[in-house]
C-alpha cells in the first residue's frame, strides 16, 4: 500500500478566537474522546507490540525466526492500525499505511520484506517510543480538564460528600477543602476555603471553574491535535512530493486531458 498523496488532512477540531464558540462546538469533546480512547486502548497495543518484538528477538537465533517475524509484522500493523482508526477523530480523512507490496512466496522473503521498507518500524517507534511521553501527556491534560469540569458542577454535589481535600487535611469533615487543615476545618492552622454547609463558596468555586474550564478547552484541542499530528507522521509514513502534481493530472479538465493526449 503506498502513501497517501494529496493535499494535507483537514482537522475535525478546529480552533475558534471566540471562547464560547470553542466550548460549545465539537471540537473539545472530539479532542476529550481521541485523548480518552488512546489513554484506554494504547497500553493494551504497548504491551502487544513490547510482547511480540521482544519475542522475535529472543528466538531470531532459532528456525522459527521467519514466521515469528511475519507474525510480529502483521501483529504491529494491526495495533497501528487501531491507532489509526482513533485517528478518524481527529481528521476527517482517513490514514493510510504505507506498507510494502507482498513479497514473492517463501517464508524468508516474506519476513525480511516485512521489515526492511522502514513501515513496521514507524510503527513501533510510535507505539512502543513515544508512547510514554504521550500517554503522560494526555494524562495530565485530560485528568485536569475533567477536575474543572466536575468542578463546574461543585453545587450540585458538594453537601453529599465528606473527606474530600484538595491540599493537607486530617480529621472527619463533611463537604469539599481546598488547602491546608491539620486539625480539621475548624482547628488550629486551618488555612483555605471549606465548602459546607453554605452555598455561596460552592458558587463561586464553580464559577471561577467554569472560565478555567473554557480557557483550558483550547489546551485540551491543541494537545489532541499535536498528538494526532505525531501519530500520522509516522503511521502514514513519507509521502509522495510529487503526489499532489499526480493528482491534479489524473482529475478531470484541460491539465488531465493533456496528459491523456500526451501518453
Amino acid at each position: 500500500m503506498t502513501a497517501a498523496t494529496g493535499p494535507p488532512a483537514i482537522s475535525r477540531l478546529p480552533l475558534y478566537r471566540n471562547p464560547v464558540r470553542l466550548l460549545l462546538s465539537p471540537s473539545p469533546w472530539r479532542a476529550a474522546g481521541y485523548l480518552l480512547s488512546y489513554l484506554v486502548v494504547s497500553g493494551l497495543l504497548f504491551a502487544v507490540v513490547v510482547t511480540a518484538s521482544v519475542t522475535t528477538a529472543a528466538l531470531a537465533v532459532t528456525v522459527a525466526l521467519a514466521p515469528l517475524l511475519i507474525a510480529s509484522a502483521v501483529l504491529i500493523r494491526g495495533c497501528a492500525s487501531v491507532e489509526r482508526t482513533m485517528l478518524r477523530q481527529v481528521f476527517r480523512q482517513p490514514v493510510p499505511g504505507n506498507y510494502p507490496a507482498p513479497a514473492p512466496p517463501g517464508l524468508w522473503r516474506r519476513g525480511r520484506a516485512a521489515w526492511t521498507s522502514g513501515a513496521t518500524w514507524r510503527d513501533v517507534a510510535y507505539l512502543t517510543g513515544l508512547w510514554v511521553p504521550l500517554y503522560a501527556l494526555d494524562t495530565i491534560v485530560f485528568a485536569v480538564w475533567v477536575s474543572l469540569l466536575a468542578g463546574i458542577t461543585l453545587p450540585l454535589w458538594y453537601r453529599h460528600v465528606a473527606d474530600v481535600c484538595f491540599g493537607t487535611c486530617s480529621g472527619h469533615a463533611p463537604g469539599v477543602l481546598f488547602g491546608s487543615f491539620p486539625a480539621g476545618p475548624r482547628g488550629p492552622g486551618a488555612s483555605g476555603l471549606w465548602i459546607y454547609p453554605s452555598l455561596g463558596p460552592a458558587l463561586l468555586v464553580a464559577a471561577a471553574c467554569l472560565i478555567a474550564f473554557v480557557l483550558f478547552s483550547y489546551v485540551l484541542v491543541l494537545t489532541a491535535r499535536l498528538h494526532g499530528q505525531i501519530a500520522r507522521a509516522l503511521l502514514r509514513g513519507p509521502s509522495d512530493p510529487l503526489g499532489l502534481a499526480r493528482s491534479v493530472l489524473a482529475e478531470p479538465g484541460p491539465l488531465g486531458s493533456l496528459r491523456a493526449n500526451s501518453g
